[in-house]
């Protein structure tokens, strides 16, 4: 045995999968279940679009902050206790934005819902990479990034469902129950994969060593700009929709949430090819077609929307994007945590902080770009465009597939 978790059984594995992915779902889900509700909240806070995307942004920057500070303790405490604390949490600054009576507390309760969130998705992977290595990592994270690429685009569609039972702040509601659902589970099922014989190896380092050894890499750094390049185009497109397909192309809340039931395949199609890719090639290049083909995808909008070839001429090549980032997510993962093992809580904070802290910020420019006149393909398309250049200039410029050794076995 190379690693822990070649001794599980299959059948715990299972297990640990659901529940894993489960714990990294919280994330997705929290920020983007109440994106069909954006003209909802608009029209009831009396506001404007951008207004309203900026609670979107604040619970990004929650989500990244959070991760920032879960991670390191996660290699310094073990898994379990930051997972339960932050978890728990999220399930009180759910309540509370159920009953926000303003926009400014329902912004704030959204940023202590990005905080306690946080904790899902790094422990994950940090517990991943604590048990495996090597190939069995990529297939395992394989499965992760498949919750987490399919998540953001699958938790409209049951958000659309949602508003049909129940208004807005029903939503947050839900929020709370699966929150303290996860807090539950944590508590009985996680194992904790990181003894304290491990944890007083990398005791005597600084949280700030920690994060320099990480930081120390060129190929993960390279990997971070592409990672967050690739969410931030995902999110561009996440924060947009629902204004430009509601009320540019007039689909009512369940028609949107069938468009992402529609994309969220393009995610799945592009997680499990990629899986069994990277482990034949190198993710490194399957990560030189994906970008590639984000450039490619997202300029077709914008030449698309030009021409006034409407709804088709947008969703098509939409659908090829989504399908692109679905490619690149695992590749991301398995290339930043496979080179840094002993400091994986660390390392996967900064994936998901760089992931969502980014995104927070870049996902509203297609609003603000757009201004008064509403958001259009090719505003949300040009945003879309403009990430997905950086992270093909971060991969050739930065990572250099050629110098990216084999996955160790």
């Amino acid at each position: 045995m190379l690693h822990p978790g070649d001794a599980i059984p299959t059948a715990r594995r299972v297990v640990y999968i659901i529940l894993l992915g489960a714990l990294t779902a919280l994330g997705p889900f929290t920020i983007d279940l109440y994106l069909p509700a954006f003209p909802a909240l608009e029209a009831d806070f009396q506001t404007s679009a951008a207004a309203i995307q900026l609670t979107l942004t604040g619970t990004m920057v929650g989500f990244a902050l959070g991760q920032l500070v879960v991670g390191p303790l996660s290699d310094k405490l073990g898994r379990r206790v930051p997972l339960l604390c932050v978890t728990a949490l999220h399930v009180l600054a759910s309540t509370a934005a159920a009953i926000a009576p303003s926009l400014e507390l329902l912004s704030l309760a959204r940023v202590f819902m990005g905080i306690g969130a946080a904790a899902g998705g790094v422990v994950a992977m940090a517990i991943v990479r604590d048990l495996f290595g090597g190939r069995r990592l990529v297939v395992m994270l394989s499965r992760l990034a498949l919750v987490s690429g399919v998540a953001p685009v699958a938790a409209p569609l049951i958000g659309s469902g949602l508003l049909v039972v129940m208004p807005w702040r029903g939503i947050f509601v839900v929020l709370a129950a699966y929150g303290a659902v996860m807090l539950i589970a944590s508590l009985f099922l996680v194992p904790e994969t990181l003894p304290k014989a491990r944890r007083a190896d990398r005791g005597s380092a600084t949280v700030w060593q920690r994060y320099r050894s990480v930081l120390s890499d060129r190929i993960f750094i390279g990997v971070l700009i592409i990672g967050g390049m690739t969410f931030s185009g995902l999110f561009s497109y996440l924060s947009s929709s629902s204004f430009l397909f509601q009320q540019t192309y007039g689909f009512d809340p369940q028609q949107y949430g069938m468009l992402f039931a529609v994309n969220s395949l393009g995610v799945v199609l592009g997680v499990q090819t990629a899986s069994r890719l990277a482990a034949r090639f190198g993710p490194q290049w399957v990560m030189a077609v994906s970008t590639a083909v984000l450039v490619v995808a997202g300029s077709a909008i914008v030449i698309t929307d030009q021409l006034g070839l409407g709804l088709w001429g947008t969703v098509i090549p939409l659908f090829f994007f989504i399908t692109a980032c679905g490619f690149t997510f695992p590749c991301v993962q398995v290339l930043a945590l496979d080179r840094h093992g002993r400091a994986a809580g660390t390392a996967a904070s900064l994936i998901g902080a760089v992931n969502f802290g980014v995104a927070g910020f870049i996902s509203p420019l297609a609003a603000w770009i757009s201004g008064d006149t509403g958001i259009t393909a090719t505003t949300m398309a040009s945003v879309m465009v403009g990430c997905a250049v950086i992270a093909v200039l971060s991969l050739w410029l930065v990572v250099r597939p050629r110098t990216v050794p084999q996955l160790s076995p």
